[in-house]
């Protein structure tokens, strides 16, 4: 008990007495927390809280119960807070708590408190348990902890160390709860000693480092937001010891814990005492928030970042006194969709970005996704606000751009872009090509070629225009033009035109023959892709911006300059020659131009088509000559030239190549050349005499196809010959005409009906023919074996067949009826069927008058 003078010095006379009552009657109560039973502790601590609850209760004297808490009753509660039972240490500390809210001088408490507190939470090793088992109990002492710096302010200085080492501790402790109970007591720990806890503070960094990745997301708030706290009173070094794990929270799933390090960040940016030296760190971490996926977290981060340029600005209105009075307007290109940074939030970047960038070139590069992904997303804005300072670091920003936009993640590729779109805007053409196009030629990439596209689509028309020809000049250089067939290098070749006729419109026909070159180019290599078209699409364009009714009309232009330089090369082409596929672009794309420059087409057709040159090409090309000569009037002949060309077309390309040799390869080619011959003769584009000039030289080798394997092949040659024989009628050489009928016999004996069908088709014609000449009795042994053989076929096992022979020997039967008769008679008792026998001499009798 307290003697009654220090009760008396402590208060007034009423005061005075009132306490030695109060003491009276708790010192009677007091004995009971001393008994050896834990029923007798526990009752006698309940019996102390109600006398407390009437004692201490609202409208008691504060000042009457401070000389009972301190002396009586704060020593053996805090004795208890080491009790076996459980029930006991829980009412001690609610008493505690009660006793320190009711106490005039709580500071008073703090020597004894805070040791046993500290005694109570502090492990002894990181492996075993803290002193207190019970996680309910730890919270209720951190919460009593928190509720001592509360009350004991800066009284607290003293007993810092106490305080801190319980810290340490109940910040990793397992239980959530007292976790964040602890952070929001080193927060109020920190603000309650500023002029001391600087000492102390970078002993709580690891701990709270260490939880800041709890599962728990209130427990990272808490923490992200103590941290904040204790940095901003303690020791500003400890910035560096939590700036990864800040910067780890930016990914974090949950919007609060960004949104904790947004506001964190952007307080230290306004309020840190030495916050002028970690601007290059702190920046970073703000900026980065520009890009999140909430917008809340956006704006909190656009507000804050405002305030720190604002405030930044006016504490250094001196030394940015001329930039004030005489601000420059943003850029009359300044991206429409962006708002421009007020000047403090410009130089604040602008002063930091060399040592800025690096990191962020570092990071964009990282092996961990979402490392690159936020690295790239937070350069566009550091450009934005540096703008035409990026001139100073551009060359580490182009190299660190084209390794970006190789990477495999799509969101790094559209970061890197948009960084690329704002360097076209703030920096020179003059600058930025002479590094980009040093790029291309060193190592020709997709991603150098996607750099340059997105820097052109960001880069002002008025700047760009003197520069049109020396890119579209660069582009078409066989190194990069032709400097891989991978489909993304194209797709990014293709790229940089697009957006060199979209910004530049007509500044680009002066440049349209190499623009050309690349599209013609990209269309060649791309092959059954969808890249093709969309090159067509852009080649459809360039024609409206040079203001020509379409595309052909600027093969027209150039087609010319375009042979000239294609086919220097065709006596070295092979299949798989980039100039060859080009020059089947231009064959089948060009259209009437190519009517205009057969000087240059028939030429290469000839010497690509001999029959020493790669045998695939020629396959390749006889394909495409094919689809050309389908339609002469609007390709090959449009403007009624082709005739000049026939001899050279007929002799050294279509008959090599329709002689004999041994091979697969050799039977296609063929093949090929017989399909291209009909295109020829089918399309209308040779006059009669042309046609005959075309039979006399052809139709020996033709005959010659009736005998290949393809059975393609063999139907085409027939078709051909009875067109031939059509168009000479009774022109043609008998001797050379009495070659014809064996073949198209023989052919009657074909696997394919069709070919059969065709082949009767062809002998009907041929007959005709015969009808017609004057010499028709020099056939007339020839005819008769020619009855013989079609009178075989009467049998055949197929009706359409029998048919169409039938109709064969009817016009047959106007030459030589007699014989016919005479022929027909002596098989007929051997047909199976005789009706068509019988249907045939019907036909002659009528026809010709013959008396059976």
């Amino acid at each position: 008990m307290a003697a009654p003078t220090e009760v008396a010095m402590a208060a007034g006379p009423a005061e005075a007495t009132e306490a030695a009552e109060l003491s009276r009657d708790l010192g009677r109560l007091l004995p009971g927390l001393e008994a050896d039973s834990k029923l007798g502790r526990r009752r006698a601590l309940e019996a102390l809280e109600r006398a407390l609850d009437t004692a201490a209760g609202p409208g008691s004297d504060p000042v009457t119960f401070q000389g009972p808490w301190a002396g009586l009753l704060l020593p053996r509660l805090l004795r208890l807070l080491a009790d076996p039972a459980e029930g006991c240490r829980a009412l001690a500390v609610h008493l505690l708590d009660l006793g320190l809210r009711r106490a005039a001088r709580p500071h008073d408490s703090l020597p004894r408190l805070l040791p046993v507190l500290a005694a109570r939470l502090v492990r002894l090793e990181p492996t075993r348990p803290p002193p207190e088992p019970c996680e309910e109990l730890r919270l209720a002492l951190v919460q009593l902890l928190g509720l001592a710096v509360s009350l004991g302010g800066a009284a607290l200085a003293p007993h810092l160390d106490d305080a801190v080492r319980a810290l340490r501790s109940t910040l990793l402790d397992p239980f959530a709860a007292v976790r964040r109970e602890s952070c929001e007591c080193a927060a109020s720990l920190a603000r309650a000693t500023p002029d001391h806890f600087h000492m102390q503070s970078e002993s709580l960094i690891g701990p709270l480092m260490q939880t800041i990745s709890h599962q728990h997301w209130k427990v990272r708030v808490a923490v992200i937001e103590a941290t904040g706290t204790v940095i901003q009173f303690g020791n500003g070094k400890s910035v560096d010891d939590i700036l990864s794990h800040f910067a780890q929270r930016l990914f974090d799933d949950v919007t609060q814990v960004r949104q904790a390090v947004t506001s964190v960040v952007g307080g230290w940016l306004l309020s840190l005492r030495d916050r002028y030296s970690f601007f290059h760190k702190l920046i970073p971490l703000l900026l980065s928030s520009f890009s999140d996926e909430m917008p809340e977290v956006r704006q909190s981060a656009a507000t804050l970042w405002e305030k720190v340029g604002l405030q930044w600005q006016k504490e250094n209105e001196e030394d940015l006194k001329d930039k004030l009075d005489f601000a420059s307007p943003p850029p009359t290109h300044y991206p429409p969709q962006e708002s421009r940074p007020g000047l403090g939030c410009r130089e604040l970047v602008f002063r930091n970005l060399s040592k800025v960038l690096p990191a962020i070139c570092h990071d964009i590069t990282d092996w961990v996704v979402g490392t690159r992904v936020k690295a790239a997303q937070l350069l566009p804005v550091l450009l934005l606000h540096a703008e035409d300072h990026i001139t100073q670091h551009l060359e580490i920003v182009l190299r660190t751009l084209q390794r970006a936009c190789a990477d495999e993640e799509k969101a790094v590729v559209s970061s890197c872009t948009r960084s690329a779109e704002l360097v076209g805007t703030f920096v020179s053409p003059e600058v930025f090509l002479k590094l980009i196009l040093a790029m291309l030629k060193k190592v020709p990439s997709p991603s150098g070629l996607l750099v340059l596209a997105s820097v052109i689509r960001g880069c002002p028309r008025d700047a760009l225009q003197p520069h049109v020809n020396i890119i579209a000049s660069e582009l078409a250089q066989a190194h990069i033009c032709q400097g891989s067939e991978n489909d993304l290098y194209l797709e990014n070749l293709l790229l940089c035109v697009q957006a060199l006729v979209s910004v530049c419109q007509e500044d680009c026909s002066a440049a349209s023959l190499q623009l050309l070159e690349v599209l013609v180019t990209i269309m060649a290599v791309s092959g059954a892709t969808g890249l093709g078209d969309k090159a067509q699409k852009t080649l459809d364009t360039l024609a409206v911006v040079e203001n020509v009714p379409s595309s052909q009309d600027l093969y027209r232009k150039h087609m010319g300059t375009l042979l000239e330089q294609l086919t220097a090369s065709q006596g070295n082409w092979t299949l798989h020659s980039i100039e060859l596929l080009q020059f089947i672009v231009i064959l089948t794309q060009s259209g009437p131009a190519i009517g205009e420059n057969l000087q240059h087409v028939i030429p290469t057709l000839r010497t690509c088509l001999q029959p020493t040159a790669d045998p695939h090409m020629r396959l390749k090309l006889f394909s495409v000559l094919s689809t050309v000569l389908l339609r002469p009037d609007d390709t090959i002949n449009s403007q009624g030239q082709f005739h000049g060309h026939l001899e050279t077309v007929l002799k050294d390309i279509l008959v090599p190549n329709l002689q004999w040799q041994a091979g697969r390869t050799a039977a296609a080619i063929r093949t090929a050349t017989v399909s291209c011959l009909w295109a020829l003769i089918s399309s209308s584009v040779l006059s009669a005499k042309q046609m005959q000039e075309a039979q006399e030289t052809l139709m020996a080798h033709v005959l010659g196809t009736l005998e290949e394997d393809s059975m393609m092949t063999r139907l085409t040659s027939c078709h051909i010959v009875n067109t031939f024989l059509k168009t000479s009628g009774d022109a043609m050489d008998p001797d050379k005409s009495l070659k014809v009928y064996p073949e198209l016999l023989k052919r009657l004996d074909d696997v394919s009906n069709d070919v059969r069908m065709a082949a009767a088709s062809a002998l009907l014609t041929w007959l005709k023919c015969v009808q017609s000449s004057e010499a028709k009795a020099y056939y007339q042994s020839n005819i008769q074996y020619l009855y013989r053989e079609l009178l075989v076929h009467l049998d055949d096992p197929e009706s359409v067949i029998q048919d169409a022979v039938l109709e064969v020997l009817k016009e047959g039967s106007v030459l030589f009826p007699e014989l016919l008769v005479r022929e027909t008679e002596a098989v007929i008792h051997k047909h199976r069927s005789t009706a068509y026998c019988e249907q045939l001499l019907q036909h002659v009798q009528a026809t010709a008058a013959v008396t059976l």
